[in-house]
């Protein structure tokens, strides 16, 4: 019985982190700053999707530097945040069979 309860802990704990790593991946800026070289000249585009489209919005020739480190760290954080998501989504399923067994642990 002692088992169970770390383990019910260790499941209520992981859903908190899931919903925490979800609303952290909600406020990160959409889409990727991509730079086009178009008849030798360089623009900047915001890409996202929207409803499962792919979308293209225009967002100038130069870009400020604190923009672009902004988005490449967004990037950064969305891959991990959503690598880690993964990690716990695994976790949350195995606890749930592991505690939904009837035998005493």
């Amino acid at each position: 019985m002692v088992i169970k309860s770390i383990l019910r802990e260790e499941l209520d704990n992981s859903r908190r982190m899931k919903e925490r790593y979800e609303q952290e991946l909600s406020a990160l800026p959409r889409g990727s700053l991509v730079k086009r070289n178009i008849k030798g000249h360089e623009y900047y585009y915001l890409v996202y999707r929207e409803k499962g489209k792919f979308k293209s919005e225009y967002k100038g020739k130069a870009v400020p530097d604190k923009v672009l480190h902004q988005y490449e760290e967004a990037k950064n954080l969305r891959a991990k945040y959503r690598k880690s998501l993964s990690q716990l989504k695994k976790q949350i399923r195995y606890l749930e069979g592991v505690l939904r067994g009837k035998e005493e642990i």
